[in-house]
């Protein structure tokens, strides 16, 4: 069976869906494929979910903050009230059934099924074939990456989607994974009272942003107790039916626990999509796409499998741009020189643009300003739990920011101001005129740019 479409959506996460519903709105015919749950990893697995937990834990070592200030109790973790909330507002009242029925309203036809590609123009779901007088939208997103560890695939390890679904905290766990959903999940396992070992094989957790803000999560992860092995890579695992087993390289004394997490990353998988109907190689990492979100003749790519950052803003920023080419709207092409990424432990890690290394292999000339949060007056206010900093990276010819890290109490917010700053190359003496509101947080970046060397 064949059928005409103006525009067929495959994948209805969140960037998926907002260019299914607004190209819908629009006039045209849209079907919207999905094999999942609409809406995607963000909202049932990801972003609010987990961060309802890392909520809940944040709380819990606030709590605990008290009795060093007050002389008061320490606060008792009840894991199974986080579970209970999680489950039951996760979304803010948005499960599937309500987001299928808000996107049928705009006129989104939705199919439930694995779509494919099956040449120029046209997708195939089970014995349906759709062909797209405008194009395809591929928004499929990723899954997890599961190491080729020996005896690994045999085990009943966890990804992220275990682990939030988890009803009761393991006495242990072992993390496979130094990187953002790692040290976040991690944290938050930690203050519920399990014993949580990462192991990293670089030599710093989240190897990818500045060494300060390695140092930084390794440092407030161990003082939740967490164990942080770095430079260590498991070379078998095991389970013998209740406890894991981690066999470590270089002949180190194997690990125990009764949970093992795999946070190892994400990939996609163009092979699923048959993109080599389009003359697109399958084993390639992230689908190429051009300035306007094209990867082909009538093929958009947004989200995950561009290869651009598996976050669910950039996923609506690339949406929203293939939206307006679909419908024929002139407009500026993606620019990802202020991509910004928040690792929401405690404090958070946020940044934006490039790091210090990354501007310096481009062969920037660079000059650098760091200033502690606990420095500032906020910090001092604050007390405990003020851990952080303020990094920025100028290109020192032009005199402008080309990359910032914020970490502290509110890190992702204080990242705001420097996104801005990066996106729109302000001048740093402009920034240094710059009036800054007494007693924030954000009055750090000002130290940062008194600084810069």
């Amino acid at each position: 069976m064949s059928d005409q479409v103006d525009v067929a959506v495959v994948g209805l996460g969140p960037g998926g869906e907002f260019a299914a519903g607004a190209l819908a709105e629009a006039g045209l015919d849209v079907v919207g494929i999905e094999a999942e749950l609409v809406g995607g990893e963000c909202p049932y697995w990801g972003c609010i979910p987990s961060k309802m937990m890392i909520r809940a834990g944040n709380v819990l070592a606030e709590a605990g903050r008290v009795p060093r200030l007050a002389g008061a109790g320490k606060a008792v973790p009840d894991w199974s009230r986080v579970a209970d909330r999680v489950r039951a507002e996760a979304t803010g009242g948005w499960d599937d059934r309500t987001a299928a029925g808000r996107l049928e309203a705009k006129g989104v036809r939705l199919v439930r099924g694995t779509a494919r590609l099956a040449g120029p123009h046209r997708a195939t779901v089970g014995d349906r074939t759709f062909q797209a007088r405008r194009g395809i939208v591929l928004a499929a997103g990723s899954r997890p990456r599961v190491p080729p560890i020996p005896g690994l695939a045999a085990t009943p390890y966890w990804t992220n989607r275990d682990a939030i679904a988890a009803e009761e905290v393991p006495a242990s766990m072992l993390v496979l994974g130094g990187g953002a959903i790692g040290v976040e999940l991690a944290q938050v396992f930690a203050r519920f009272g399990c014993a949580v070992t990462i192991l990293e094989g670089q030599d710093r957790p989240l190897a990818h942003e500045e060494p300060e803000a390695g140092e930084l999560a390794a440092r407030v992860l161990r003082a939740d107790g967490v164990t942080v092995r770095t430079g260590v890579r498991a070379v078998e695992i095991g389970h013998d039916g209740t406890t894991f087993e981690a066999l470590l390289g270089g002949g180190l004394e194997p690990l125990r626990a009764e949970r093992l997490l795999v946070a190892t990353g994400r990939q996609n998988d163009l092979a699923a999509l048959a993109v080599d109907t389009v003359g697109i190689d399958p084993a390639a990492p992230a689908l190429r796409t051009d300035g306007q979100m094209r990867a082909g003749e009538g093929l958009w790519a947004v989200g995950d499998i561009t290869g651009h950052g598996a976050f669910t803003h950039v996923a609506m920023y690339e949406a929203r741009i293939a939206v307006r080419d679909i419908l024929g709207s002139p407009g500026p092409d993606a620019d990802y020189r202020a991509l910004p990424r928040v690792t929401f432990t405690d404090p958070e890690i946020a940044a934006v643009g490039l790091t210090e290394r990354q501007a310096r292999d481009q062969g920037t000339r660079v000059r650098t300003g760091l200033a502690p949060i606990a420095s500032s007056a906020r910090g001092l206010i604050h007390g405990p739990g003020n851990a952080g900093f303020v990094k920025l990276v100028e290109d020192a010819d032009r005199g402008v920011l080309v990359g910032a890290t914020s970490a502290g109490p509110a890190g992702g917010e204080v990242l705001y101001g420097l996104n801005v700053a990066v996106h729109t190359e302000v001048p740093t003496g402009r920034l240094k005129h710059m009036i800054y509101t007494y007693p924030t947080f954000h009055r750090t970046v000002e130290a940062a740019l008194d600084a810069l060397r």
